[in-house]
């Protein structure tokens, strides 16, 4: 089982990298690979509840490729992680198949409470360079964050989301309408006349005070 998921994801990167060139250069030259070979075994161990075992591979994997991936995450097949560097996956994170995850993204936890508390990715989902997914919550299916972004809340699927935090941009390849607030004309008028208003009122009572002062 092992090895049919570590042939899914050089398969995944062929595909998927258009720098690949044969699946020999695949699985013996990208860190990519090499992270979630290390990573299927780690978590192997880790579901066995030899924890110290997992965790020490993992430590191993990540000296050796830069890419640090906690042995219980759980990992789906046909993974790309392009480039990798710095990649941080924690330990209640889930992604599913065919999910493309490039250098810097973290997917990680907020809180100090025991349980889940990374995110779960859906199928087919790309997240861009230096992309920070935070929370418990899922991204569904075939949705895009884009580079950079820091992503919060759950999205739908199909949904792509860009800015800090991030926000959906497109649902279903249809940009999403930005809502606009507009202070009408008769809102507009009556705070003028609300304010002039005031200012008599105002004027009234300084001259109030300033026959009181007389007398």
């Amino acid at each position: 089982m092992i090895l049919k998921d570590i042939w899914q994801d050089v398969k995944a990167v062929q595909e998927r990298d258009p720098a690949a060139r044969n699946a020999l250069e695949v699985l013996i030259l990208y860190q990519g690979v090499h992270a979630l070979i290390w990573h299927r075994f780690a978590h192997w161990f880790y579901k066995h509840h030899m924890f110290f075992i997992a965790r020490m591979i993992s430590q191993i994997a990540r000296f050796f490729t830069l890419i640090e991936i906690h042995p219980g995450a759980k990992l789906g097949h046909g993974i790309l992680i392009d480039h990798g560097c710095g990649v941080v996956i924690g330990e209640t994170a889930e992604v599913g198949d065919n999910c493309t995850i490039y250098q810097g993204v973290t997917l990680g936890g907020v809180g100090l409470n025991k349980g889940k508390r990374h995110p779960t990715l859906g199928n087919n989902v790309t997240v861009g360079a230096g992309a920070k997914i935070l929370g418990a919550f899922e991204v569904g299916d075939n949705c895009k964050i884009a580079a950079n972004a820091v992503l919060l809340k759950p999205l739908e699927n199909d949904t792509t989301a860009v800015g800090v935090p991030a926000r959906p941009v497109k649902v279903g390849g249809v940009p999403v309408k930005k809502t606009e607030k507009h202070v009408s004309v008769e809102t507009y008028n009556r705070m003028e006349e609300r304010v002039i208003e005031l200012e008599q009122e105002l004027r009234r009572l300084q001259a109030e005070l300033e026959a009181s002062h007389e007398q």
